[in-house]
């Protein structure tokens, strides 16, 4: 079984820690101005950019630099002028999608890795071969496929790495290729500003025709109040007979609402198949986010090539994470609501809740610097890159000895009993609650 890499997001120097603290083999930052996250990227100047790569290598990890935008004329003028300066630093890849930016690349510099980005919508073999022969050295696949895909492509075109995404966001658009925002609020996603509209809440308001038959709002606070939840059935004219169904309750109406990919249970599978590297999207969550998914997928990866069965606990340990409600995307195929979230817009807040962090320990105290409230009783689990420990704190005091009923939230320092059986190196690591409804 080949053992694939494991590849995180790091949209900040403190992700990119993170990340590899927890078992990350690479991780995919993007270059400033041409990437599909522009106003999440922390690495928006050489220093640190160069800061990010140096650290990757000084670990023995790999740094993809991702650079794939899709630009116009101006971009593709200043584009080689501002990535050769990146290319000093040696990025183990660049993760692209435009052709002609990839041709510009190959010609001026020929050795430099290429790795295909999903926006380039990869979804069959010919394509994965096609790009073989441009020079491509590795192909990230387009999250639309089956997994008996997958391995069809992996037989029909040995020659070529594959990259799954295996946990994170969808998009209602093809692998990413959407006009909603640019359409919604003038942010196009294809120049790396989405505003994930697709996600916003929608509702529906009375209305009536202006003088030239566009529609205007008559409501006085722009809603309709509905008494009670209600399904609603979509029919395009030019289409009789072809229903759309949307759903609508006191919080809205979501069309487009996906839910987050989570195919753990699927490592094993894709690690048999012969899959180069499972890849985790989240640029833009928390470094909480990639300790967690970071961690569940190295176990899975680990169990999967020492032939263990798959454990169903990490699939809870993934529900401890906000989330939209998980599917498997498109990796089996499932009826059309299994994509979509239709009873809220919002996240789920998980299982557990992040209360703080490790500023210091010592033989009889942890001392936490708080992030959101909580209380002795309360169940916790510490969440270490060395493993996991849960626990009760049965009191809490603050820096000065006093004994505290419970610590506010975030600003305060509180200490509670060190626990037995702590792991020896708590860098990285979290302190959370696991909330009543998930004992």
């Amino acid at each position: 079984m080949h053992i694939p890499e494991l590849l995180a997001p790091a949209g900040t120097a403190d992700h990119l820690e993170t990340a590899f603290a927890y078992g990350a083999d690479a991780v995919y930052a993007g270059q400033p101005r041409y990437s599909l996250r522009v106003r999440n990227n922390s690495f928006k100047n050489m220093t640190a950019l160069g800061a990010g790569i140096t650290r990757a290598h000084e670990l023995g990890k790999q740094f993809y630099l991702v650079s794939n935008i899709s630009p116009h004329n101006d971009k593709v003028r200043s584009y080689l002028r501002d990535l050769e300066p990146v290319l000093e630093y040696r990025p183990d890849a660049l993760i692209m999608s435009d052709p002609g930016l990839i041709m510009l690349v190959r010609e001026k510099w020929p050795d430099q890795p290429i790795h295909l980005s999903v926006q380039a919508n990869a979804v069959n073999w010919a394509t994965v071969e096609f790009w073989r022969r441009q020079g491509i050295s590795r192909v990230i696949l387009s999250r639309e496929l089956a997994l008996d895909e997958i391995r069809e492509i992996r037989e029909k075109v040995p020659g070529m790495e594959l990259e799954v995404f295996v946990h994170g966001a969808l998009c209602m658009a093809y692998s990413g290729r959407c006009l909603l925002s640019g359409y919604m609020n003038h942010r196009d996603a294809n120049q790396g500003a989405c505003t994930n509209a697709c996600r916003w809440n929608y509702k529906e308001v009375s209305h009536s025709h202006d003088q030239t038959g566009d529609l205007i709002a008559t409501s006085t606070n722009g809603e309709v109040q509905t008494a009670e939840p209600r399904e609603i059935l979509l029919e395009e004219p030019n289409r009789p007979g072809s229903y759309i169904p949307a759903y609508e309750d006191e919080h809205g109406t979501y069309i487009m609402n996906s839910k987050d990919l989570r195919a753990v249970q699927h490592v094993a599978a894709l690690a048999e198949m012969g899959i180069h590297s499972l890849k985790i999207e989240g640029r833009t969550k928390s470094t909480y986010y990639v300790a967690r998914t970071t961690q569940a997928y190295r176990r899975a990866i680990d169990d999967a090539a020492k032939g263990k069965p798959f454990d169903m606990n990490l699939m809870n340990q993934l529900e401890a994470l906000s989330n939209r409600g998980y599917t498997e995307g498109f990796l089996r195929r499932h009826v059309p609501r299994e994509y979509q979230n239709y009873d809220q817009g919002s996240s789920l807040n998980g299982s557990q809740q992040v209360v703080g962090t490790i500023t210091d320990v010592n033989d009889q105290w942890l001392t936490i610097d708080v992030k959101n409230k909580f209380a002795p009783g309360d169940a916790l689990e510490l969440i270490t890159p060395a493993g996991n420990l849960r626990f009760s704190a049965e009191t809490m005091e603050n820096r000065n000895g006093e004994s505290m009923e419970y610590a506010p939230g975030s600003g305060h320092i509180v200490r509670i009993p060190k626990p037995h059986s702590l792991p020896d190196l708590l860098d990285f690591s979290y302190l959370t609650r696991i909330l009543p409804s998930s004992t």
